[in-house]
């Protein structure tokens, strides 16, 4: 059994399974929005994506970002998955990250879009 990210209960009041595609994409989530420090246990765990979006945009920035992405992936999902690509694009406050992966396990390949909104003052 996968457990739901984020945490929930199902219609049974029960916690919420996903099958191992939605898991694997789950852990992705987790690893892209997750800032390092923000684990008490694992300080050096999550790629600091966030702190991206108040950066001013150029190639430059772009291409460390994709850099980033892809090297926290490969860290700690690396038995999981093999990282194909990673795009990741800036728009005002809202970050969008599209990942192309290889599930290991199943031999599959996958596209994951993430957008995240972070507030602004």
């Amino acid at each position: 059994m996968n457990i739901a990210f984020p945490y929930h209960f199902d219609a049974r009041g029960r916690t919420a399974a996903v099958d191992y595609d939605a898991h694997i994409r789950d852990l992705i989530e987790q690893v892209l929005f997750t800032a390092p420090g923000e684990r008490v246990n694992r300080p050096d765990f999550g790629s600091g994506l966030l702190q991206l979006v108040f950066a001013p945009n150029s190639d430059q920035l772009a291409a460390t970002t994709q850099y980033l992405v892809q090297g926290s992936l490969q860290q700690y999902l690396g038995d999981l998955i093999q990282v194909d690509a990673v795009d990741v694009l800036s728009e005002d406050s809202t970050l969008r990250v599209s990942v192309r992966y290889l599930v290991r396990r199943t031999q599959t390949r996958q596209t994951a879009e993430f957008t995240k909104g972070v507030a602004t003052a």
